[in-house]
Parts: C-alpha cells; structure tokens; sequence
C-alpha cells in the first residue's frame, strides 16, 4: 500500500470537509482558465502536442525568457522526476525539512548518496551562511524550496544568487523549486528568474497547481539556464506528459491580468488574520510568508479537528519534525474563521483536560 505522504486527499470523506492540508489558492480556479477547459472540449479527441508549442509560448512571453530553456511536464513533481532521471545526479545535497518528492525522485533515479542541510528550530528555520562551507565538487545536484514547503519561509534573492554562483563553480545542478514564490507579498525580492538566462547549471521548478488552484489537471514545468539542461529534461520520459485539457488551462492562465496581485494581496490579508488568531489562542507560529502557516502544537489536533470536519496537514513525516508541527493553508475568511472558531474549542478542551 502507498503511503499518504501529502494533504489534499479528501477523497477519502464521503461528506463536504474544510480542507486545509492543501496549499491551492483560496480564490480557486479563475473563471477563463475554467472556460477554457470547457470552451475547448472538440479538441481532445487528437492527441496532445508533445512539443507543447503554444503553452511554450505563453510562459515564454510571462517570464520573458527563451522557448528553448521551458520543460513542461505533468505537474511539478513529474519535472522533478523527470530531472533527476535526466541528469543522473550520484550525490545530492537536500535542504530540509522540505518536500518529500526530492529525495523520492533522487532514490528513483538511483543517486547513491543523499545528503540533508538541516533547518533548525533555534535559527527560526532559515538557511544559514554555514551551507556555503558544505558545498564541494563531490555534489552533483541540490535541492531547495523557496519558500519552503512546510515553514512558507523564502530566502533572499542575493542568497540564492550567491548559493547559485557556488553551485556552478563546483559542478553542481541546483533545483530551486518556485512554485509558491508567487503567493509572497514582494516576490521579486525572492524569485531569480529574472537572472536565469544569467546562471549555470540551474533549474527553476514552477506549477500551475498553487497559484491558479489547477491540481486536478497536473501543470508544471521548469526554466533552466541553458538549452543542453533543457535538452536532457525534455527528452526524458513519455512524450505526451502534458494533456490538451492542461495546457489549454495553462495558456489561458498565462493571459490573465492582475489575478496574482488580486491573490496576493487576498492571501496576506487572510495569512495575517491567521496569524493573529493563532498567536491569540497561544500557538507558536514561525514568519510565513506564503500561503500557508507552519505553527506547533503540543497537543494532537488532527483528530479533535477532524470532528468539525477540518482537515489540516500533520507535518511528522517530515525529516527533524514531529506530530508537534502543523502546517495549514490559507483559505478564505469565512473559512479561516471557523477554523479558528474550531480551534479555539479543541484548545480549550485540551487545556482543561491538562489542568485536570
């Protein structure tokens, strides 16, 4: 049996439930993309475009980069595999606690060593200037999340500048997965895609599944520094990844105007009120910035939650956390407020029963 090593399966209710454990946007799925899956239906019965030419397109012209440097793949995850299977990294170097499908995809591809950088509690779970001394030649690929999956806390573009830099003087493939950079209030003070087509042997890792609430039709893809990364990403696997369905989603996405500042400025309204609730009822919280909250509780709160059909996500499978540590998704107020509400009673009734 595959283990559930994510939030988002309800599924497994035969009832509505206030799911919290997945991190899509609370505005949902905007309106045209919606109509574009519809508006295009005649189409499915041809076979995708295994070039994926007019998708290429659109993110060419949103990210203002080079055709030849985008991979697109079902859903991130399927790039991730699809890069370690590609470039065959034998030694890899993690930041974690993070995203479970990098060591995934690095074990599938058969990398003989994985190494974790570790973030710690004390240090507020911020990458330190330590992992600079870390870095050698005898690494062939690194993984990191910015902002990071679970804690929702971005590191600084100069950093990630600087660690990319590093990374191609020692020979080394860094992934840096962007698929939540979008929620941040000042991205642009995060993401390096701007600088991409400046950089060496760097991937950065993108979704269509946060930003415009899009995980039922599986979108993602990637923009590397170079043609020949590309080359290697694009022709490994099956080449119908991507279904006409998705990709008609995804270029009606790409011409949307002003739906992630509209998203953006909804989430920090939401993550703030969140924050504020929580710290009320005593939780620790740790400075998110995307579209989720990381916080710690030492009482269980899984199952007491589930009974007001609230789903949040446990984050104890995750390396160096326990059943401690909770990661929830910003959803909207009414949402966020019966959460709260709920939360308040599962709180109350564990202090109550601590106090005896």
């Amino acid at each position: 049996m595959i283990k559930e090593t994510h939030g988002g399966n309800i599924y497994k209710f035969d009832h509505k439930v206030y799911d919290f454990s997945a991190n899509l946007n609370p505005l949902g799925m905007p309106e045209t993309v919606k109509q574009a899956v519809i508006g295009n239906i005649d189409k499915y019965e041809s076979y995708p475009d295994p070039f994926n030419r007019e998708l290429v397109r659109e993110i060419s012209k949103f990210h203002q980069v080079q055709e030849e440097l985008i991979c697109c793949g079902n859903g991130a995850a399927d790039i991730i595999f699809r890069s370690t299977l590609a470039l065959k990294p034998a030694k890899a170097l993690i930041v974690s606690p993070t995203f479970s499908e990098y060591e995934q995809a690095l074990a599938a591809a058969d990398c003989r060593k994985i190494d974790h950088y570790l973030l710690k509690e004390e240090k507020g779970f911020q990458i330190q200037n330590d992992i600079f001394d870390l870095l050698d030649n005898s690494y062939d690929m690194m993984f990191l999340c910015n902002p990071n999956n679970p804690t929702g806390i971005p590191v600084e573009k100069e950093f990630v500048l600087r660690l990319a830099g590093l990374c191609a003087e020692k020979g080394i493939y860094l992934m840096i997965d962007e698929c939540f950079c979008e929620f941040l209030d000042e991205e642009e003070n995060y993401s390096i895609m701007a600088s991409v087509d400046q950089l060496e042997k760097v991937i950065i890792l993108k979704a269509f599944t946060k930003i415009y609430a899009m995980a039922g039709l599986r979108l993602g893809y990637c923009i590397c520094s170079d043609e020949e990364t590309a080359d290697l990403i694009n022709g490994c696997l099956q080449p119908w990844s991507v279904s006409t369905p998705a990709s008609k989603a995804g270029i009606a996405a790409m011409q949307l105007s002003g739906f992630v500042e509209e998203t953006k400025a909804y989430v920090k309204e939401n993550r703030d009120y969140l924050l504020r609730g929580l710290a009320e009822l005593g939780y620790q919280t740790y400075g998110p910035k995307a579209n989720y909250v990381f916080f710690k509780s030492e009482a269980d709160l899984i199952e007491p939650l589930s009974a007001f059909d609230i789903m949040i996500r446990s984050c104890a499978n995750y390396m160096t956390l326990n059943e401690h540590y909770y990661r929830i998704a910003v959803r909207t107020r009414e949402e966020n407020t019966y959460f709260l509400e709920s939360l308040a009673q599962v709180t109350k009734r564990n202090e109550e029963q601590t106090n005896g």
